[in-house]
């Protein structure tokens, strides 16, 4: 379940700011489906990246059990590109494993995105839907 919750944890990001009108509908702050963790995505050198930009108490407890002294600012979306289905694909971390696994982000709607990340050459995968949230939770 901790690893769960870091796999969707490691799918939100603070991002560089752009203007509006060069932003896409992906863009923006993105909270978990346990409400632990909230994520700003945004643009990377042409790609889309997401930082972590709060965690509930809760969270940044199991990121110090796995050795994470710090999960606010870590790089969870690495690398994503538009894919030939119209959704995005890339990396994820996932702090407390310390490693990358293939992952897919699919906008459901302008409020919900879909987030599968995947094990195994894609055999063993997991998903979860995140909500847009206007501002960062009250700690």
């Amino acid at each position: 379940m901790k690893r769960l919750l870091s796999l969707a944890a490691a799918f939100m990001a603070i991002a560089v700011s752009l203007p509006a009108s060069a932003q896409s509908p992906i863009q923006g702050l993105w909270l978990n489906p346990r409400r632990t963790v909230a994520v700003r995505t945004g643009d990377c050198a042409g790609k889309l990246c997401g930082w972590i930009v709060w965690a509930a108490a809760q969270a940044r407890a199991d990121a110090r059990d796995s050795g994470i002294d710090r999960l606010i600012g870590i790089e969870l979306l690495e690398n994503y590109a538009i894919d030939d289905r119209g959704g995005w694909s890339g990396r994820v971390h996932v702090p407390d494993m310390g490693r990358d696994f293939s992952s897919t982000i699919t906008q459901r709607s302008a409020t919900e995105l879909k987030i599968e990340g995947c094990l195994i050459g894609g055999f063993i995968c997991k998903s979860q839907l995140w909500q847009r949230i206007e501002q960062v939770p009250n700690a």
